[in-house]
């Protein structure tokens, strides 16, 4: 009898213990199979998994270090990423990222990223953003011109693998060129 009270309560500890050493040890959860506890823990420790992966490259973002975004991307974006934002850069997947944020930083190197609201669901993590900057390299043609910058954006990033495969974003681009004065409201 009492072997077979263990063995009720071992297997759910088992698999809870089994989840969380992938969780802890950097490694994107998988399959683990124990029964009717698998999707539980499973969807509930992918939605973490991919928070954390989004979190990381967050902070990446906000160091003002080309070099650490790059290496972030590197480590939590599929080389082949599927990029589907404004960014005329000539480059793609994996790379595209890079670049972006190359141009960013070296025009806003002050460059920050708030996240206003973050949703997490299955694959992916959308996040609402508003971006501070101020002007100190050229961007899109122009010299710096000492102007800060306060823009919205919305990201959603997809998940595959524990890595970010594809990436949709609308940037609020407009608010950006008037701040810079690059777009004339008109006559006043």
């Amino acid at each position: 009898m009492a072997r077979r009270a263990s063995a009720r309560v071992t297997a759910p500890s088992v698999c809870h213990i089994v989840v969380r050493c992938l969780v802890l040890d950097a490694e994107p959860p998988t399959a683990v199979t124990c029964g009717r506890f698998e999707e539980e823990f499973m969807s509930t420790d992918q939605v973490a998994w991919n928070k954390a992966v989004f979190s990381r490259l967050h902070d990446a973002m906000n160091s003002g270090d080309a070099e650490v975004v790059a290496k972030t991307i590197d480590e939590v974006v599929a080389p082949d990423l599927l990029f589907h934002a404004p960014v005329p850069m000539g480059a793609t997947g994996a790379q595209a990222l890079k670049r972006v944020w190359v141009v960013l930083l070296r025009a806003f190197p002050d460059l920050r990223v708030e996240v206003e609201d973050l949703i997490a669901e299955g694959d992916k993590v959308v996040v609402r953003n508003t971006v501070t900057g101020t002007h100190q390299g050229e961007y899109r043609g122009l010299p710096p011109t000492g102007a800060s910058v306060r823009y919205d954006e919305i990201f959603v990033f997809r998940f595959t693998g524990g890595r970010i495969a594809e990436i949709w974003g609308v940037v609020d681009v407009l608010s950006q060129l008037r701040q810079l004065g690059l777009i004339n409201d008109g006559p006043s």
